[in-house]
């Protein structure tokens, strides 16, 4: 009986133990089930982000801040390996971040972007966006925890600066309050460019360089217009010079920059010279202003060729999706003048590796002193488009073979032309604070000429000489 009873616990506690191992087998599996779940889900989650239409808003971008934790070993930047040192003025809220309806906590007018990046709108207002994304890479020079390129860095001493940025959001201020609003008498617009000229004139820096060094950004054509005169000595980052008089702003002093573009860029681009059937690509206003004529010229030429897609649209509406599969179907895509020589058009085709062929002859390109743009565009003079059969005959001559090459140089620099926050190498941030540091030694040229026989004149007259906003140049 003894035996028996012995016999019977022993299998009880192996069953037990048996038990206790299945359980800790099955919890074991959950766990791991789920983690690998989670995991998948996070870089699921990464990639759609990427993918998307980023037009609706920037939301994705600036409140999930992908790229913001840091390396191991990050730093931050070191302002001695930059290749521009930057001084920025401390402008009030209401020319820059309080534009986008954003109002900080505490004292300062800048935003910690540690805790949050402020939201800009979407739409149409993308465009000329640099401003913004240009202000929040200076001000995360100053972050411990920065990651990433650093071409420039926030001096707070501006004797120790390359440049001096002048942090006016002036085409979002264009863009919204170009307009009087009740019980307004004059526009928001214009009464900050009002304030901002009296602000420079009254600050030291300005008074010693006379502006030179000053770096103002007026992407919008339409933006500064009641200042850009008297502002002339700076340096401006502009979209183009097509509305400018050459003494005011042209190449040799200032920066082009690109627009951000509105369509998706095109990841995993799969496509080839056979898979985009449609020979040109083009979608937009037909009835231009000053040199837009040219569209309508081209319209009565192309409109009946059957590979040929030319009709009118806009950005509006469905107008992106269509545009993004209409150039990522086609070989070539038409960037024609408009009311100013550039427009989007042209970085909608690069993001969607459709090759660019550029018909305004006084266009200028954003850094074209390092990147040749013969390399993944087609030029054609306006004079020579406009002749009967050249412009499709000129286009169905470029084979497969050299469409190929094109096309894959247009997916080697694409990245020069994506505005992001954090800034990565070589991203158009990073490519236009290098093009303001390329102009550096011509600033320095001019304020060191203008210096030569400044011990021979008496303060006073020393001073007006740099400091007054002239009309004229």
């Amino acid at each position: 009986m003894a035996e028996k009873s012995s016999h019977f616990v022993c299998r009880k506690t192996l069953f037990f133990l048996f038990a206790m191992a299945t359980l800790f087998f099955f919890l074991s599996w959950f766990f791991l089930l789920g983690s690998t779940t989670t995991s998948t889900t996070t870089t699921d989650a990464s990639s759609f982000i990427e993918d998307q239409d980023p037009n609706p808003s920037l939301q994705l971008h600036t409140t999930l801040q992908p790229d913001l934790d840091p390396e191991p070993g990050a730093k931050g930047c070191d302002w001695e390996s930059a290749v521009l040192k930057v001084f920025m003025y401390d402008l009030p809220l209401d020319f820059h971040f309080g534009l986008l309806d954003w109002r900080p906590e505490g004292d300062s007018v800048w935003p910690d972007l540690a805790r949050e990046v402020p939201h800009y709108p979407g739409g149409l207002n993308l465009q000329h966006s640099v401003e913004y994304w240009l202000t929040l890479d200076l001000l995360s020079s100053a972050l411990g925890n920065r990651t990433g390129p650093c071409a420039a860095v926030r001096v707070l001493d501006s004797r120790l600066a390359d440049v001096v940025f002048v942090p006016f959001f002036s085409s979002l201020s264009y863009n919204r309050y170009s307009k009087p609003k009740p019980p307004e008498r004059l526009a928001r617009n214009k009464a900050l460019q009002e304030r901002l000229v009296k602000f420079l004139a009254e600050q030291e820096e300005w008074k010693r360089s006379g502006g030179r060094d000053h770096v103002i950004l007026a992407h919008h054509p339409n933006s500064m217009l009641e200042s850009r005169m008297r502002l002339w000595p700076c340096m401006f980052v502009l979209s183009d010079f097509g509305r400018y008089p050459p003494n005011v702003a042209n190449v040799e002093k200032d920066v082009v920059a690109p627009y951000r573009h509105m369509v998706r860029s095109y990841a995993n681009d799969s496509s080839d010279f056979d898979s985009r059937t449609t020979l040109m690509y083009f979608q937009g206003a037909i009835h231009r202003k000053d040199g837009g004529h040219i569209r309508e010229e081209l319209y009565r030429l192309l409109r009946n060729e059957k590979d040929v897609h030319f009709s009118s649209g806009s950005l509006q509406q469905n107008g992106i999706s269509q545009a993004t599969r209409g150039m990522r179907s086609s070989k070539f895509c038409l960037n024609i003048a408009g009311d100013t020589p550039s427009s989007n058009r042209l970085f909608d085709a690069i993001a969607s590796h459709c090759v660019p062929v550029i018909i305004s002859d006084g266009i200028e390109l954003p850094y074209e002193d390092v990147l040749e743009y013969s390399e993944f565009c087609v030029f054609v003079r306006s004079s020579d488009a406009t002749k009967k059969g050249y412009l499709v005959n000129l286009v169905r001559g470029i084979g497969r073979e050299q469409w190929t090459r094109m096309w894959e140089r247009l997916k080697e620099v694409e990245g020069m032309f994506e505005y992001r926050y954090p800034s990565r190498k070589d991203d158009a941030v990073q490519m236009i604070w290098q093009a303001v540091a390329r102009k550096v030694p011509f600033v320095r040229l001019k304020l060191h000429r203008l210096k030569r026989f400044a011990q021979a004149e008496d303060g006073p007259k020393r001073r007006r000489r740099f400091s007054r906003l002239r009309t004229r140049h």
